[in-house]
């Protein structure tokens, strides 16, 4: 008796289930190894097999103590405070005027905003710095934090979950006497939770990995910004260690970690669920 073959649909989902524990394997090898990295022993190679064999927190002890660790996360985490606070408040702000105001010009600016999109930051940078030079702002994190204030992604993003919230339900805010500023805190803000975290998340991403910009407008190193930091730790001849890089990436990593998955709750929700409970 010969078996059966398999289910064609059986198969297609075996293959898709291997495609994507295969993409996950790619995208978490580099950061497996780097934490492998980080805690092998001094006397390990760095090269010499997956596992460490003498695995030890040393390296993350030694980090600390080779520069002010403690001190440039304070720096970094004051730029991405700011970071989130302001894109969170303009993008919905923008995000609701260019989705449901009816003004003359909309069409224009919203045309303006997607064409911004276009020109790589290399291409501002320059004009920026001389901005921010003129302003007085160069080598404070207020000078760091203040072109990233507020991305026009950002506001692209609030702008289609905000188109996204139905008609009816503005409707009905507007016949039970609610004003615009009502509207835009009750019922379009609550219905867009998940768009929210997403400007949470990349916000936080953009300044807490932000490289250039820092390096172009700090130069007093007690204002350094935890990427800066890592620079001089990796340029350092004294502690010019793999195992002690790669714990300084991982501990720039481990924030964005947490922030990611205490958010990834409303990461994925559709906007239009929260209107509908509203």
């Amino acid at each position: 008796m010969t078996p059966a073959a398999p289910h064609p649909g059986r198969a297609r989902r075996r293959l898709g289930l291997a495609a994507r524990y295969g993409t996950l394997l790619l995208m978490l090898g580099p950061i497996v190894w780097q934490f492998l990295t980080s805690i092998r022993g001094r006397t390990e190679n760095v090269y010499d097999g997956v596992l460490p064999t003498q695995p030890t927190l040393d390296n993350y002890v030694r980090v600390a103590e080779s520069f002010p660790l403690l001190q440039y996360v304070g720096n970094t985490l004051v730029v991405a405070v700011l970071a989130i606070t302001s894109n969170l408040l303009f993008a919905a702000m923008g995000g609701y005027a260019l989705s449901r105001a009816a003004w003359k010009g909309r069409q224009v600016v919203f045309t303006v905003l997607v064409a911004t999109l276009m020109f790589p930051f290399e291409s501002v940078m320059i004009s920026m710095f001389l901005t921010v030079r003129e302003m007085g702002l160069v080598d404070t994190l207020i000078g760091v934090w203040l072109p990233g204030a507020v991305s026009v992604l950002n506001i692209m993003i609030m702008r289609a979950a905000f188109l996204a919230v139905p008609q009816e339900v503005e409707e009905a805010a507007v016949l039970d006497g609610a004003g615009e500023w009502t509207r835009f805190t009750r019922v379009f803000v609550p219905s867009a939770k998940g768009a929210l975290a997403v400007v949470c998340i990349t916000s936080f991403m953009g300044a807490w990995d932000d490289f250039l910009w820092p390096l172009l407008v700090l130069t007093d190193s007690d204002h350094y910004t935890l990427q800066l930091g890592l620079k001089t730790l990796a340029g350092a001849t004294t502690v010019n260690d793999q195992r002690l890089i790669a714990a300084g990436a991982m501990a720039a990593l481990l924030p964005m970690m947490l922030l990611f998955f205490a958010l990834q709750r409303f990461f994925f929700k559709g906007v239009g669920e929260g209107a509908v409970k509203l």
